[in-house]
C-alpha cells in the first residue's frame, strides 16, 4: 500500500497541548497530548509557564512524528488566543509567565482607559472591547511590573507574541517572529479595517512598536522547522487563533455560517464574510481567516467558563470523578428544580463584560445534592450559549437556522439537546469533535498546495448527529427568565468591587 501524505496539525490549549496527524482526506490518523499545569496566584489571575506550553509541544510533536509513515508536508499551528508571552530575543526565555486569556488582573487599567472616554476608539479599531481579556492590557502590565523590561523593549531587546508566535519562534529557532491576522486581531493593537498595528492603539496601550510581530495571512510560509529543534525541516504553513480554526474545521466559509466551541471556554461564531458587522450587544467583531491579503471576518461571543467549570466540579468540588459523569448526573433529574450555577469565576463575558463578577450556586434547597449541580453547570453553558446566539441574530439581521458544535464538551448528548431547546436550532455535531486542529491543518494543506480550497471533503462531512428541540417557546422563555435572574443575582453582588 502506498504511503499517503500527512499534515502535522499543533493544537495549543488551555490545559493540553495536542499534535494529531491528518491524511490527505481530513482523517485523523495519529493523536498525542499531554497536560500542563495552571497557576492562579491571585484572585482572578490565570498563568501559564510558557517553558511548560513548550515542553509539552515539543513532546507531543516528538511523538506524533515517530508514527507518521511520512514527514507531513506542512505544520499547521493553532492556539489558545490572547494568552500572552513576552521574552528576551537574545536568549528565547521568557521574562514572565504567560499571562493567559482568562486573566482578569489589568480591570483597573481597562476601566481608567474608559473613563477616559478612549472604549469608542478601541472598538472602532479592533472590533474588541476594552476588556482584560485581550493582550495589550496583559503587555503593558508585563512591562510595568518586571524590572527595566519596558526599556527594554523599547531597545527592541524583547519580543511579544501570543502563543502562536512563541511557538513558531522555539520551532524556527527564533529565526521566524510573526503572527497571523486572527491572532492580531485578538490583541486590542491591531486595526481589522487597515490590517496593521495601529499606533493610536499603541499609544493608548503604552506598547513599544519594536516589541511586535510581522502580521501574515492565515495560510502563509512561516518558515520551516529548525531539525536540530524537532528532528525534521517542515515548513509552518498556516497559525490560526483557535476559534477561527473551527470555524474552517467546521466548514462555516459561508456567509451566515454559525458554530460554537466548548471546550474551557466557549465560544460562538458566525461568518459575517468580507465586510466586518458592528454588534448592537457588545459581541465581538474579528478576522475570520485571511487569505491573499483579503480578510473575512465572523461576529463573535464568549463564555469564559465552559469545560472548566465540569473541571472545577471535578477537581475543586470532587463531585464526579470524570467530565463524562455529568451527563448521567443530569439526566437523572426531570428538571433542575430551581438550581441555577452562574460560572463567573474569571468574571463575565459579553453581552454582560463585568470583570468582576463571581461564580454564584442559587435556588438551593435541603434537597438539593450533586446532581443538581452537575446539571447546573451544564444548562449554565446552554443558557450563555442562547443569550450570545440570540444577540448575534439580531446583529447580523437573520436568524440561523443550525448551530455547528465541536470541542470535549459537545461530546455530552444531554448537552448537546439542552443546547438545542435553549437555543430553538438544529444542532449539528461532526465525527471529529477537535475541528480546531482539522482547521489548522486544511490551512496548511492549502499553502503546501495539498488543496484547491478550504472546502471540507466529503468524508469530513458524513456521520455527524443531529439534534432538534423539544421545547415548546414558553417553556424556554419561562428557563430563561430565572436564569437572567441569577445573573442579576451575580451582577449585583458585584456592585460593591465596581
Amino acid at each position: 500500500m502506498a504511503k499517503t501524505q500527512s499534515i502535522l496539525s499543533i493544537d495549543q490549549g488551555t490545559t493540553s497541548s495536542r499534535a494529531i496527524l491528518f491524511d490527505e482526506s481530513g482523517r485523523s490518523q495519529y493523536t498525542s497530548q499531554r497536560d500542563f499545569s495552571q497557576y492562579f496566584p491571585a484572585d482572578g489571575w490565570v498563568e501559564h509557564d510558557p517553558e511548560d506550553i513548550w515542553s509539552s509541544v515539543h513532546h507531543v510533536v516528538q511523538d506524533a512524528l515517530v508514527h507518521a509513515s511520512l514527514s507531513p508536508v506542512a505544520i499547521g499551528i493553532t492556539n489558545q488566543r490572547e494568552t500572552t508571552v513576552i521574552w528576551d530575543r537574545a536568549t528565547g526565555k521568557p521574562i514572565y509567565n504567560a499571562i493567559v486569556w482568562q486573566d482578569r488582573r489589568t480591570a483597573d487599567i481597562c476601566n481608567t482607559l474608559r473613563k477616559q472616554g478612549l472604549e469608542n476608539k478601541v472598538v472602532a479599531r479592533t472590533g474588541l472591547r476594552l476588556d482584560p481579556y485581550f493582550s495589550a492590557s496583559k503587555i503593558a502590565w508585563i512591562l510595568d511590573h518586571v524590572p527595566g523590561a519596558r526599556a527594554q523593549a523599547e531597545k527592541g531587546q524583547l519580543a511579544f507574541g501570543t502563543i502562536d508566535s512563541f511557538l513558531l519562534w522555539r520551532l524556527t529557532n527564533g529565526r521566524v517572529h510573526a503572527t497571523d491576522a486572527t491572532n492580531a486581531s485578538r490583541t486590542a493593537l491591531f486595526n481589522i479595517k487597515t490590517q496593521e498595528w495601529d499606533s493610536a492603539l499603541l499609544e493608548i496601550f503604552n506598547v513599544p512598536s519594536a516589541l511586535l510581530p510581522e502580521v501574515c495571512d492565515t495560510a502563509n510560509d512561516f518558515g520551516i522547522t529548525d531539525p536540530n529543534i524537532i528532528g525534521h525541516a517542515i515548513p509552518i504553513g498556516a497559525l490560526v487563533g483557535d476559534q477561527q480554526a473551527a470555524l474552517i474545521g467546521q466548514g462555516c466559509l459561508e456567509r451566515g455560517m454559525l458554530k460554537s466551541t466548548y471546550g474551557t471556554g466557549c465560544f460562538a461564531m458566525l461568518n459575517t464574510g468580507t465586510q466586518p458587522i458592528v454588534s448592537n450587544h457588545q459581541l465581538l467583531t474579528t478576522v475570520a481567516y485571511r487569505l491573499k491579503a483579503q480578510p473575512f471576518y465572523a461576529m463573535e461571543g464568549s463564555i469564559f467558563m465552559a469545560g472548566a467549570t465540569v473541571q472545577w466540579l471535578k477537581d475543586q468540588l470532587g463531585i464526579v470523578d470524570s467530565a463524562s459523569e455529568t451527563e448521567a448526573l443530569a439526566a437523572s433529574l426531570s428538571d433542575n428544580q430551581g438550581v441555577f450555577l452562574v460560572p463567573a469565576f474569571t468574571g463575565l463575558g459579553p453581552p454582560h463584560w463585568n470583570p468582576h463578577a463571581r461564580g454564584a450556586l442559587v435556588g438551593m434547597t435541603r434537597d438539593t445534592n450533586r446532581a443538581h449541580i452537575a446539571r447546573a453547570a451544564l444548562e449554565a453553558v446552554c443558557y450563555q450559549s442562547a443569550e450570545l446566539i440570540s444577540a448575534m441574530t439580531q446583529d447580523y439581521g437573520h436568524n440561523a437556522s443550525v448551530l455547528r458544535i465541536d470541542g470535549g464538551m459537545a461530546q455530552n448528548n444531554w448537552m448537546a439537546q439542552y443546547l438545542s431547546d435553549m437555543t430553538a436550532l438544529e444542532v449539528q455535531r461532526p465525527t471529529l469533535i477537535e475541528t480546531t486542529a482539522l482547521g489548522a491543518a486544511r490551512l496548511a494543506g492549502l499553502q503546501a498546495g495539498l488543496y484547491g480550497s478550504l472546502k471540507p471533503s466529503n468524508s469530513e462531512s458524513a456521520g455527524a448527529d443531529y439534534f432538534t428541540p423539544t421545547l415548546d417557546s414558553e417553556n424556554r422563555r419561562q428557563r430563561m427568565v430565572s436564569w437572567q435572574r441569577a445573573v442579576k443575582s451575580v451582577l449585583q453582588y458585584a456592585q460593591k468591587d465596581s
